[in-house]
């Protein structure tokens, strides 16, 4: 819509043509006598705007300016929708890691259980031990089901982005050959190329044109016309036919008008324009600083999942070594059953804080990369069709007339 604007601003360059046509048909009547008259119009004016205070030509570079803020807007909402994808892929892959760890926590649990009861009955347990793990299955069962409702939401939050059921999605890795070697060197990048930067300095842009179209309110005017016509008249006196017949005219001249006082309105407008471009400018410092504080956040998000996955996987090795101690010294009579399962949670809660930790390196690894404003589906060898806007651009800013749409609607 915004390349619309542009056609809509160019028509001050371009003439305004006007066809006219006129019957009117008059009797009257007198001493018994009806006169009638039958008189007609028809003809073409044109009008052509020569000078209007420069309005015309701020008005197009405006929209121009508009319409390179809406492509980098455009490029920034591909920037969210890729990123939002990337995190629906990989909420994914974790939920169902987490789905498929509580079924083998079930699993073990189960195990656990039916030899709890077998060693109450060859007299080597107890009826608490039995109890504690039935306790700790049936949490395990309650755990597993909102795993699994989890994995079918991340699925459908999945459908809804990529637009097709995940199936068996592959394990994704942080795209670290594309950072930058520091944060300093990604908030340089991000200042020059992040696109909502990019467009609110469009945006200032067009309010600077914006100021000096009302401006040009003030200034002379001048606009040339010309046009011709063919009149028609035809009376009847008295019932006899009397015909008057045809004539024709034309006319060309020149209007100069020279603005003296508009009530306020223009001088209104003008200091409007002034305040919007003051506010264009610090909506580019209020982005520059929202993308400081986002590359910022991803910076130090990715810093510290890399740490946590490091350490996660020392507590998975380590709480795994020790269930198979603890389980080893229960069988010996040296633990209980409660200590058993108090591992065994252990050993699962760190298996999904470690998988929470690889999925949060690559989604930060990603926002790192929306927040410089270099996430786009070239970088990503995305095999997709990407849409130009440019081309539609083209094709409507230079249209005299036509009612379709470049797409034929």
């Amino acid at each position: 819509m915004t390349d619309e604007d542009v056609a809509i601003a160019k028509s001050g360059y371009r003439p305004n043509v006007v066809g006219s046509a006129s019957i009117d048909y008059t009797e009257r009547r007198r001493n018994d006598m009806s006169t009638r008259l039958t008189s007609g119009s028809f003809g073409v004016q044109v009008n052509q705007m020569l000078f209007d205070g420069f309005q015309t030509k701020n008005t197009v570079a405006a929209a121009e300016a508009r319409v390179r803020a809406s492509q980098e807007s455009l490029r920034n909402t591909e920037e969210n929708i890729l990123y939002s994808a990337a995190q629906a892929y990989m909420n994914v892959i974790h939920d169902r890691q987490v789905a498929a760890l509580t079924q083998q926590n079930l699993e073990f649990l189960n195990e656990q259980t039916r030899a709890a009861r077998s060693r109450l009955e060859v007299g080597e347990g107890t009826r608490t031990d039995v109890a504690q793990a039935d306790a700790a299955r049936s949490n395990a069962e309650a755990q597993l089901s909102a795993a699994r409702a989890q994995a079918l939401s991340s699925a459908a939050a999945y459908r809804q982005l990529i637009g097709e059921e995940p199936g068996q999605l592959k394990a994704a890795a942080p795209l670290a050959k594309q950072l930058p070697r520091s944060l300093d060197a990604a908030v340089a990048v991000a200042s020059q190329e992040h696109p909502a930067i990019i467009a609110t300095s469009h945006l200032v842009d067009a309010a600077a044109f914006g100021v000096k179209a009302a401006e040009g309110a003030l200034l002379p005017s001048v606009t040339a016309s010309a046009g011709i016509s063919r009149n028609y008249s035809h009376t009847s006196p008295g019932g006899i036919s009397n015909t008057d017949g045809y004539s024709n005219a034309a006319n060309i001249g020149a209007t100069l008008s020279v603005p003296i006082y508009q009530g306020g309105r223009t001088s209104a407008q003008v200091r409007k324009s002034k305040e919007q471009l003051g506010q264009a400018r610090i909506e580019v410092d209020v982005s520059r600083d929202q993308v400081r504080q986002a590359i910022t956040a991803a910076w130090t998000g990715y810093t510290a999942a890399q740490e946590a996955v490091a350490a996660n996987r020392t507590v998975v090795s380590a709480a795994q070594l020790a269930l198979n101690g603890v389980i080893e010294e229960r069988n010996v009579g040296q633990r209980t059953t409660l200590e058993v399962l108090d591992s065994q949670r252990d050993v699962i809660n760190a298996k999904i804080n470690l998988a929470s930790a690889e999925r949060d390196v690559v989604l930060a690894s990603y926002a790192i990369l929306q927040a410089m404003g270099r996430l786009s589906v070239e970088r990503l060898g995305l095999q997709v069709t990407k849409y130009q806007p440019e081309e539609h651009y083209n094709a409507v800013k230079d249209k005299w007339f036509g009612l379709r749409t470049p797409d034929g609607r």
